[in-house]
């Protein structure tokens, strides 16, 4: 890879999460002395997202591309050791993307959360980006670091093997009232086309995973409709995210890669309330039912400040009811205090351990996500000799599981906690 190019260049940095990833450039690039770019359509709206989030830094390049412009694509990931993509929804921008950082051999990292095109974007050039020496790394956000890496981290403090890993959600804010939408309309796009897409992930996983893994007991069952548990509070919920398709594929990975005991997983989101445990059931039902048919979803994307109560709308989320957000995810590992010999070596006794971790922090949706876009950037920059593979299509857990990440996210006020080990 030519040493002239930029380290980074930071794609759609004119959209909504694309500001907050150039504010946070500005910041965290110019400590480390790493030079970015920004890209997308309109110099214009370049030119002023440069001036208000990145003034203090001497000569952003800034280049035009479009994903309808494969050419154009080509020109600008030419240009860059490591491409940040956050041009979305992913399942119709970001496979032109892709090919054209595989065509110039630069690196990419993207934050989108939409399973199907993770999967499929897996299953077509996994081989070519280990051809290349291209890492291209998908769900570097808040979609599915946190829960993805928490896992790696619960793995790495359980002193033993573990069975399984439960992950409850909860989300709140300090603000006693909320100032306008909590959410970017692209969040909600991108989330009605993925539910209409989920019938043909069987197909597409069948093709991605022809063998299947060996059977592992005792096994994980989901814990129904709704439940409380003993480390969450509230009501919770099975949550139609990414998630737990990430963490399946990281696991997937450890096992082929390194034989190492995949763990089981199930990801859950808590509610405080019973009414809000309902509201977030009718919402998603509605989800469910009208995603089916063009027409449904067509009045979903028309109208989401009515379907959500508006938490989200047409219009940008308020920058500072954003700070009033946190966000924390705990971690429920069971197992072992012995790990034995294969992974596939079956114990004789039930699950013995239990260890509770956590992964928390404040305004996960768009400044959380863009610090850890950045961050996954930065570690392919200069930590690749401890990613796998010399290249590959991965998720995020596979990818830096073994790096310095964790610590990195630490430094930048995520935080990993060791909460309770058990016996």
């Amino acid at each position: 890879m030519a040493d002239d190019r930029l380290d980074i260049i930071i794609f759609g940095a004119t959209g909504f999460t694309g500001t907050y990833v150039v504010k946070n450039a500005a910041d965290i690039c110019k400590d480390l002395n790493i030079k970015f770019g920004v890209a997308g359509r309109r110099k214009e709206a370049l030119d002023a997202v440069v001036k208000e989030y990145a003034s203090d830094i001497e000569n952003v390049p800034i280049i035009l591309a479009d994903v309808k412009d494969e050419e154009s694509l080509k020109k600008m990931t030419e240009q860059a050791k490591i491409l940040i993509n956050c041009c979305g929804p992913f399942r119709f921008y970001g496979e032109p993307v892709i090919k054209a950082c595989l065509a110039t051999r630069t690196h990419y990292v993207d934050i989108t959360g939409e399973t199907e095109f993770m999967e499929e974007m897996q299953l077509k050039y996994n081989e070519a980006a280990k051809e290349t020496g291209v890492y291209i790394v998908t769900a570097c956000g808040f979609d599915c670091i946190p829960s993805d890496l928490g896992v790696i981290f619960a793995q790495q403090k359980f002193g033993g093997e573990v069975n399984a890993v439960e992950i409850y959600m909860s989300t709140w804010s300090t603000e006693p009232e909320r100032k306008g939408s909590v959410l970017n309309y692209g969040t909600w796009e991108s989330a009605i086309h993925s539910i209409a897409s989920r019938n043909e992930l069987r197909e597409l996983r069948r093709k991605l995973y022809p063998t299947k893994l060996p059977e592992f007991t005792p096994k994980l069952k989901s814990r129904g409709i709704v439940h409380k548990s003993d480390i969450s509070e509230g009501w919770s919920i099975p949550f139609l995210s990414a998630d737990r398709a990430v963490n399946y594929r990281t696991q997937r990975f450890l096992y082929d890669k390194y034989k190492e005991r995949p763990a089981q997983v199930q990801f859950y989101a808590t509610f405080k309330t019973f009414f809000d445990f309902l509201m977030v059931s009718i919402v998603g039902m509605l989800m469910l039912i009208m995603s089916r048919t063009a027409c449904g979803r067509n009045i979903l994307l028309r109208y989401p400040a009515l379907f959500t109560n508006g938490l989200i709308s047409h219009e940008n989320p308020d920058r500072e009811t954003q700070k009033s957000a946190h966000f924390s995810m705990t971690f429920k590992a069971t197992g072992w205090t012995e790990k034995l010999p294969e992974p596939t070596d079956k114990h004789t006794d039930a699950p013995n351990k239990t260890v509770i971790t956590k992964v928390s922090g404040v305004s996960p949706a768009y400044e959380m996500t863009s610090i850890v876009v950045i961050l996954s950037a930065i570690t392919i920059l200069t930590e690749s000799d401890k990613i796998p593979d010399n290249g590959g299509v991965l998720p995020p857990g596979a990818a830096f599981g073994k790096t310095s990440m964790i610590e990195q996210m630490i430094k930048h006020n995520i935080k990993f906690e060791m909460i309770s080990s058990k016996l």
